[in-house]
């Protein structure tokens, strides 16, 4: 279980509380609005009404002692910009900040985020990907240059074996899971054959799982 400081709590900020209260995981959330904080406070191990610029309210947090830091503001970048650099002026071990814009992220992680989320942007190149092509089912973007896809069985590679494909030495992408009929299977062995009515999740280069899916 990690330890938490959450400040901002719009409709990122609450999505990102929920999600972390499935994780079961130790959550300060905060916010300046109280209609905000009261939302949340069923879903979240403690919480606060303040303004996060404000140097002692933020010092009052005790943010050396939180595992990790994420500045979900989004309605207000000269406030997430101050929040991010005060916290890492107090000793805060790991902030993440939320961007809205190329330029706000350059800004934040001048200012002192360790890391940056984008969620229109991601969610963005996620939608398009995804719905693209009727053969694939899912996306996730490990950096600027690998993926893991589910994506549908080919037909010409149906009855044939992993071996036989041989995927990993012509295209160097690995298939890490099958799933079929809603079980997600992991056993992946170079025997394996590939059914029909299928997907696989595959991991690789956006490149080499582009030439090798024809996306």
């Amino acid at each position: 279980m990690k330890s938490i400081l959450l400040i901002g709590l719009g409709r990122f900020g609450r999505h990102v509380a929920l999600k972390l209260d499935e994780l079961h995981q130790d959550v300060m959330a905060v916010d300046k609005l109280e209609s905000r904080v009261a939302a949340v406070l069923p879903h979240v191990t403690n919480a606060q009404i303040g303004d996060a610029t404000d140097e002692e309210f933020v010092r009052s947090l005790g943010v050396r002692n939180f595992d990790v830091c994420i500045v979900a503001i989004g309605d207000n970048f000269q406030s997430s910009l101050e929040t991010t650099a005060l916290l890492k002026d107090l000793g805060a071990k790991f902030v993440v900040a939320r961007a809205t814009r190329d330029v706000h992220a350059k800004f934040l992680l001048r200012n002192g985020a360790d890391e940056i989320v984008y969620p229109e942007k991601q969610l963005a190149t996620w939608t398009a990907i995804r719905y693209s092509s009727d053969h694939i089912f899912d996306y996730i973007e490990l950096d600027g240059d690998y993926a893991i896809f589910e994506i549908a069985v080919p037909a010409s590679w149906a009855g044939k074996t992993v071996g036989q494909l041989d995927v990993r030495k012509k295209y160097n992408i690995n298939i890490m899971a099958l799933r079929q009929n809603g079980v997600l299977s992991m056993d992946i062995t170079s025997h394996t054959v590939m059914p029909r009515n299928a997907t696989l999740l595959v991991l690789g280069s956006m490149k080499s799982i582009q030439k090798c899916f024809r996306i």
